[in-house]
């Protein structure tokens, strides 16, 4: 948590730079914090040197910024709204790693934003049957693979929509990027899921009340979208449309991007099929594939296989040998395989087996410096 004077400077820095945020994000980081900033309003190259009079002109006449800062944080607050700046701990990591991320973000949810994985479901307004098809088994069977993702989508017509309420229906959180304010919802026809989410997931924005949901807010929201993700899934697009836009800003931001083929033809496929021939995204047919190139479902497996040995130590079927080791290690614990061999009276290349199986089944785990540690 920032304290109240450095919270809103940066909310004054978000307004000021909101057409510049790439300059705005280069003097912020540089900096470190936004009261020094502004501390210097008058005098920014002082900071940022190579500042062109352009920006620094945004510093100036500042009053009316301040005056909307100030009803927007009353808002929040009477609203349970978060907001969220680079230096809280609950804004999304992975978006900080974008050079346009915003500097802050209003936040309405229960979900944590930096869910150990996070994938964005994108796609066309006009989601077909088919496509509403292939989200259904994506989510169905990402739960099975993947219990711990955060699906990520703009809550507009189509897939995105769709891809939330799958998500709800599978279990999963869900977070959805808006292109306005927290004051209003668009399409108002999403309301029902939006109040689910906010309860199950989560409802994000840049932008502060009074913002009407142009369509300029949509593209922009996109990266939003993107870069705090690990991946993209692009379900159905047409061959223009905002899905290829999250997919290629997939792409710019180094995040791992794959689309559903289509038939040939398919007004709805012909976005992901292009995209997949022009090598921008990987070709899928479902989540086990998606998850297989992730390396989560090998992640969950094992994470799986772990939990379920440590809940067997109770009732313990070990052969001789494992049971020797085990006992070694209870003597004396975090032992290299060196040590371990020497004093277990085993040859390294048994060992080696005996302590992986182990490790598969909860008992060691491996640390450091080639070093066993007994789980008790």
């Amino acid at each position: 948590m920032i304290d109240t004077q450095e919270l809103y400077n940066t909310l004054i820095l978000a307004r000021l730079g909101f057409w510049h945020i790439d300059k705005m994000q280069v003097l912020y980081r540089q900096v470190g914090n936004a009261t020094d900033i502004i501390g210097h309003s008058n005098d920014i190259r002082t900071l940022m040197p190579e500042a062109t009079p352009r920006f620094m002109a945004l510093f100036q006449n500042t009053d009316e910024v301040r005056r909307r800062v100030d009803e927007e944080l009353r808002w929040a607050e009477q609203h349970h709204v978060e907001i969220l700046t680079p230096k809280d701990e609950r804004y999304p990591r992975r978006l900080l790693e974008c050079a346009d991320a915003p500097l802050a973000l209003y936040y309405r949810g229960t979900t944590d934003l930096n869910a150990r994985h996070v994938v964005c479901v994108v796609g066309t307004r006009h989601c077909t049957t088919y496509g509403q098809d292939l989200i259904r088994r994506f989510m169905t069977d990402l739960q099975r693979f993947c219990p711990d993702t955060l699906i990520v989508s703009g809550l507009a017509y189509g897939v995105d929509i769709h891809a939330h309420r799958q998500a709800l229906h599978n279990g999963l959180p869900t977070v959805g990027v808006l292109a306005h304010g927290l004051d209003t919802l668009y399409p108002p026809t999403h309301r029902n899921t939006a109040n689910e989410m906010a309860t199950h997931g989560g409802l994000l924005t840049e932008y502060t009340t009074c913002t009407n949901a142009d369509k300029a807010n949509f593209v922009r929201r996109n990266r939003i979208v993107a870069g705090m993700s690990d991946a993209c899934v692009l379900v159905e697009s047409a061959a223009r449309g905002g899905g290829l836009i999250t997919a290629r800003l997939s792409r710019d931001y180094n995040r791992d991007t794959f689309a559903f083929p289509g038939p040939v033809g398919a007004e709805y496929s012909e976005g992901c099929n292009q995209l997949i021939r022009d090598n921008g995204a990987a070709l899928i047919t479902s989540a086990e594939d998606f998850a297989d190139a992730m390396g989560w479902k090998t992640e969950y497996m094992l994470q799986k296989v772990r939990r379920e040995g440590i809940e067997r130590q109770l009732f313990p079927t070990l052969s001789p040998d494992e049971q020797h080791i085990i006992d070694t290690l209870t003597t004396t614990n975090d032992l290299t395989i060196n040590q371990l061999s020497v004093k277990a009276d085993l040859p390294i290349a048994t060992l080696s087996g005996l302590l992986f199986q182990l490790e598969m089944q909860g008992f060691v785990k491996p640390m450091a410096g080639g070093i066993y540690h007994l789980i008790r």
